[in-house]
């Protein structure tokens, strides 16, 4: 190889490695100051899922929502809304919450488990 062409090459590899660096570590969003693209209770999100799980990824995924529902299931980090939600917390749940408690939860739409049958959101805030 000629040095002109190490030196292009060389070149392409330190764009090619800024790029990369910035995609891989770009800003976090926060969405707990995010404003909610959608807001409906639990059990309707899960039905578009499960009916065409494509066009539920298509509008909801990375999408900041709000859920409704009761509380079945209450963890440390986690909270499952009618057995069709599963929201995961940055931090600890420190507010004092029962099972079958009404809760309104904010928080990013990261997938569907159509083998749990549940909507999954990280990053989750409580509302009420």
């Amino acid at each position: 190889m000629t040095k002109k062409k190490i030196i292009i090459f060389a070149v392409i590899l330190i764009i090619a490695a800024i790029f990369g660096y910035n995609y891989i570590y770009q800003d976090h969003r926060d969405i707990e100051t995010e404003t909610a693209e959608f807001s409906m209770p639990s059990s309707e999100i899960a039905t578009l899922f499960s009916e065409d799980i494509t066009s539920a990824e298509q509008k909801f995924l990375n999408k900041t929502i709000e859920i409704s529902g009761i509380i079945s299931e209450i963890n440390t980090n986690d909270i499952t809304i009618d057995d069709k939600a599963f929201c995961q917390f940055s931090d600890v749940i420190t507010t004092a919450l029962d099972k079958t408690d009404t809760i309104k939860i904010k928080g990013r739409v990261i997938g569907y488990d159509d083998l749990l049958e549940q909507v999954k959101l990280d990053q989750c805030t409580i509302i009420n």
